[in-house]
């Protein structure tokens, strides 16, 4: 079992047919003033595995800071189907959504484990949006 991809963006969807559609990835979010919150952040992860691993696997998701305290932490279930025949590999999307606090300026990372193994790591930095300095939300006028 391996991920293929996975992505923050902007908005992602799966369809019926199991097609993936994805779009605005960024790894880096301006924001007007700590602490945050950036709205409707979709994180986008893509499995595949050999028809061997046909099945429920678990997946766990942390958002950690740059000191390793968690932001945000989920789990759940990804279910690999029986492929067509001939059909070597399998495969399964997941599109998860977030409202993410941000307490302050940094490194983050979406780390995504698969049946207990880290397999990908997504990082994110945050900052102030361009000309913004933390003393300018001290004394608002």
């Amino acid at each position: 079992m391996k991920i293929d991809f996975a992505v923050v963006c902007d908005y992602a969807v799966i369809d019926q047919y199991g097609k993936l559609s994805v779009m605005g990835i960024f790894h880096h979010i301006w924001v007007s003033q700590f602490p945050s919150v950036h709205p409707r952040l979709h994180l986008v992860i893509r499995l595949k595995g050999a028809r061997t691993e046909i099945g429920e696997h678990k997946v766990n998701i942390k958002l950690v800071d740059e000191e390793g305290i968690e932001i945000i932490t989920g789990d759940g279930t990804v279910s690999l189907s029986e492929p067509p025949a001939g059909v070597l590999e399998v495969e399964a999307g997941a599109v998860l959504v977030f409202d993410v606090p941000f307490e302050k300026a940094g490194r983050y990372e979406f780390q995504i484990e698969v049946d207990s193994d880290v397999r990908s790591v997504v990082p994110i930095t945050v900052s102030l949006g361009p000309g913004k300095q933390p003393s300018d939300f001290a004394n608002p006028h």
